[in-house]
């Protein structure tokens, strides 16, 4: 059996565009550097205020699990907030409009997985928060 395993201190962060004075977005993209092939995973790592864009994948669900800080999550065509603590886990269905914010103080670290991966960007739609 073939594995792959990486270590915190060993993750590429790429900084997302961000506007001059707005708070970053930073993934670290981990499903070549694993091998996988069957599911896309990522770290992401929001500074306090940033915000994500709010889109929806066709066919991709995602599971998003907060590894520290608290992320606030606004689900459905009429955006409904949904907070998770650290150690919590939200499941998004395909089809569903979601963008996710850091409210808090502290640097939000998610692990976001999606089956199954798109090739294609998701489709972006008018901002939540």
């Amino acid at each position: 059996m073939s594995f792959r395993a990486i270590r915190p201190d060993e993750f590429e962060w790429i900084t997302r565009p961000h506007e001059p004075g707005e708070p970053a977005r930073h993934v670290a993209e981990l499903s070549d550097a694993i091998g996988s092939t069957h599911v896309r995973g990522n770290v992401w790592r929001y500074e306090p205020g940033a915000r994500g864009k709010r889109h929806r994948h066709p066919i991709q669900e995602e599971t998003f699990v907060v590894l520290a800080g608290e992320l606030s999550i606004y689900l459905g065509e009429t955006p409904e907030r949904v907070d998770v603590p650290t150690g919590g886990v939200v499941n998004v269905p395909p089809g569903t409009p979601l963008q996710s914010a850091n409210h808090g103080d502290v640097d939000l670290l998610v692990y976001a997985y999606g089956y199954p991966p798109e090739d294609a960007t998701a489709d972006l739609l008018d901002p939540a928060v």
